[in-house]
């Protein structure tokens, strides 16, 4: 825990920038966003799985260019998302 007394006659702005300055130097900041960003990394399975997935679906996607079918296709898609029924 970083710890840092206000000196005499020193201001606010110059405590808050000793402060910002420890922290700096110390590193908890960067730790602190490592730990928070952390993405666990997938294991091979679902890689495979995401991977066969993507592989289906750009071959559907092929299939409907070809037929004429992608722009409603991609028009039901777009509705679907976060679209609220009432």
């Amino acid at each position: 825990m970083l710890e840092v007394k206000r000196k005499d006659g020193e201001s606010f702005e110059g405590l808050i920038r000793r402060f910002s300055k420890k922290t700096l130097q110390s590193g908890k900041l960067i730790q602190a966003k490592k730990i928070m960003f952390y993405k666990k990394p997938l294991s091979s399975l679902s890689q495979k799985e995401k991977a066969k997935k993507r592989e289906e679906v750009k071959g559907y996607r092929e299939y409907l260019r070809k037929v004429g079918k992608l722009e409603e296709w991609m028009q039901n898609k777009k509705k679907g998302r976060g679209a609220r029924k009432n």
